[in-house]
């Protein structure tokens, strides 16, 4: 876009190539100036250009060197803490307090701070994500897994938690083809009741986004062996 590098060895923060700046003037959201990557919008040359491109890209909508966002409505969220407590590993993070930013048609109408983690006086820890397949595991393994039916729970599962923080659904990590092919209704019926029921009393903390309480999928994997024997093999 207008000779722009794209993704050229740029931060995640300057993925497509250029940089849009935004400013609340009042209650109004505008975009106040489009430029490359590094470039600092005091020099002279850079905020020429800038305008150039938004002129070029807006036209008579560009008044008085900005552009009202009249076409954006929803959540804008700026981290108060430096503490991630969600990440999906390439652009997404969830930030512990938060401040959100309601904009309707361009226009801010709602302002407020946010925890996006709630301690429950019950509730367990699960700040870190990763850790929860342990507590998962520890709550397994005093379960009795040799049945006599000879039924093999070797797999990995999703576990949800949802936005209460209970455990409220137990599945497979296999497509339906996949259980379909390995699995017997019996068999299968009998792992994921197992689980759930193994499971299904613990209580966690509150776990929101943008202030909205969410539900999360944890993964777990566990190994049976012949006598009953339970193994946490979760990477």
């Amino acid at each position: 876009m207008f000779g722009l590098a794209f993704r050229d060895g740029n931060t995640f923060n300057c993925w497509r190539g250029y940089q849009a700046i935004y400013e609340f003037q009042g209650d109004s959201l505008f975009l106040v100036d489009m430029i490359g990557c590094g470039e600092l919008r005091i020099a002279k040359e850079v905020r020429k250009a800038s305008l150039n491109k938004m002129r070029a890209v807006f036209g008579e909508k560009l008044i008085e060197g900005k552009v009202f966002i009249d076409w954006y409505s929803g959540l804008l969220n700026i981290p108060l803490t430096d503490e991630v407590i969600r990440w999906d590993g390439v652009f997404y993070k969830i930030f512990e307090k938060e401040r959100i930013l309601t904009v309707d048609r361009g226009r801010l109408f709602k302002n407020e701070v946010v925890d996006n983690y709630v301690d429950d006086p019950k509730g367990i820890d699960r700040k870190d994500k990763y850790k929860v397949s342990d507590i998962f595991f520890r709550k397994l393994k005093r379960e009795k897994w040799k049945n006599p039916d000879a039924f093999d729970c070797s797999e990995g599962y999703l576990v949800t938690i949802d936005v209460d923080g209970r455990v409220s659904k137990v599945r497979m990590n296999l497509s339906d083809e996949e259980i379909s092919e390995f699995y017997e209704a019996e068999e299968y019926n009998f792992c994921i009741g197992k689980i759930y029921n193994a499971l299904s009393s613990l209580k966690f903390n509150i776990l929101k986004d943008k202030g909205i309480p969410v539900a999360e999928d944890i993964f777990i994997e566990i190994w049976v062996e012949d006598n009953g024997k339970i193994e946490n093999w979760t990477d």
